[in-house]
């Protein structure tokens, strides 16, 4: 189904041009008396990564960072306002001062926390190897050395990818990788384990056999899911909110109800 912007539906050269934005603008970005003010927080995500951000046969966004995003803006006393954009752009809106912050299974690495501070982790994922089903060139991360794989710029998975030696094509959705892996366009995409397995669920009635490709190895290691927000003291107290809201969730118990409605289960305790 067709994504539909339901704030600010802008291109990446609009976002790039955007990067212009005054310093006023960029120092109250993320500032928490700012965003009490309005009565919104906005927050970035793709909105075609199913069972994160998606939107449903009525075209309505939803998924578990969706409701994630709702209910700590209840928390914080505002209203949850979404804007979908490419992988690269969530994070380009937050160093522009467009988006308070992101809520899109990012992953927590050094280099990012170099220049983004991240709430405590919400989730934890790992990452699986995706080829095609009669591929049996491929078996470990080792093997993509001179292969081709896919996925969005800037992602973990596109540098795990270059990590083992491929060649990365970049592209924007979930659905994209797997349709050029299917057609052969590339040698295999690299994304999270839990994704893969709800693409499984919905389209193969969780029957792996019935699909087009497979997973051919998994990463070692969980990864850890949290919120970014610009490095700065004026995201300090928005960090803090954040931080209690999340904890405020686990402790009720609707983390986990929210992870197994989309995931069938608790992706929130980690290993």
């Amino acid at each position: 189904m067709k994504k539909t912007n339901l704030l600010f539906p802008l291109t990446l050269a609009l976002l790039v041009s955007a990067l212009t934005v005054s310093c006023s603008t960029k120092k109250t970005a993320g500032n928490l008396s700012k965003i009490k003010a309005e009565g919104a927080v906005t927050i970035a995500m793709e909105g075609a990564w199913q069972p994160w951000t998606y939107h449903n046969e009525n075209n309505e966004l939803t998924g578990f960072d969706v409701e994630v995003g709702r209910k700590i803006a209840e928390k914080l006393g505002v209203e949850a306002k979404f804007a979908e954009v490419n992988w690269d752009a969530i994070f380009l809106g937050i160093d522009s001062g467009i988006y308070d912050m992101a809520c899109n299974g990012v992953e927590v690495t050094p280099e990012r926390s170099e220049k983004y501070n991240f709430s405590i982790p919400y989730a934890f994922a790992s990452a699986v190897l995706i080829v095609k089903a009669d591929n049996h060139d491929i078996h470990s991360f080792e093997d993509l050395k001179g292969k081709t794989t896919t996925n969005s710029l800037g992602s973990t998975y596109a540098e795990i990818g270059e990590k083992y030696g491929a060649t990365v094509q970049t592209i924007d959705s979930f659905e994209e990788t797997i349709q050029n892996v299917e057609n052969g366009r590339v040698d295999a995409t690299i994304n999270d384990e839990e994704t893969f397995n709800s693409y499984i669920a919905e389209k193969f009635n969780g029957d792996p056999s019935k699909a087009p490709v497979k997973a051919a190895a998994k990463i070692n290691g969980i990864s850890k899911i949290a919120i970014p927000v610009r490095k700065s003291d004026e995201t300090s107290e928005l960090l803090d909110a954040v931080n209690k809201a999340i904890k405020e969730l686990k402790e009720s118990g609707q983390l986990s109800e929210l992870s197994v409605k989309y995931f069938g289960k608790d992706i929130t305790l980690g290993q």
